[in-house]
Parts: structure tokens; sequence; C-alpha cells
């Protein structure tokens, strides 16, 4: 149903019914994973997609970024890469 890559990749889903008596799939509700990382300086034009390609070497795996934020206001955002791609600072 979903890429590999995907972050509802492995999510379990249900199959309900719908009002009009028809089955429907519907995705369960996707726990975010404990995150350990170290914040990183988000400087101007920096999008999701290219910070996740310079720290995973591919830029469809941003959400793995906005799953370590736990900000609510987009001014309070940092960009949290793993400890274990050792990458330099900013």
């Amino acid at each position: 149903m979903f890429l590999d890559t995907s972050r509802y990749a492995r999510t379990p889903t249900d199959t309900v019914t719908t009002a009009d008596g028809r089955p429907a799939t519907a995705i369960r509700l996707r726990r975010l994973p404990a995150t350990a990382g170290r914040p990183r300086l988000v400087t101007e034009g920096d999008r999701l997609d290219v910070i996740a390609e310079r720290a995973f070497g591919d830029g469809t795996r941003f959400w793995h970024i906005a799953d370590a934020n736990t900000a609510l206001r987009a001014a309070d955002l940092v960009a949290e890469v793993l400890d274990s791609f050792n990458l330099p600072e900013s």
C-alpha cells in the first residue's frame, strides 16, 4: 500500500465498513518514535527535503526530521540529525 520509505510503511491497518456498507482500508494512528539527535541550525533557504538529502542521502526521508521536532511554533523548529550520521556542524 505504501512505499518502503514511507513513514506509514509499517503502520498497521484495519478494514472498516463505510456508511453505505463498502469495506475500506484505514491506517491506524502512527505513534511517533523516540528520536536521538542533536539540534542543527536551519538557515534561510533550507527545506526539510534538502536537509534530509544532506543527512540521509535521500530527500524523501524529510519526515524523520519532522517527527523529531516537538516544537509547536514554526519559529521554534530545529533540524535534528541522528547521531549515527556524523555530519559536520553547519
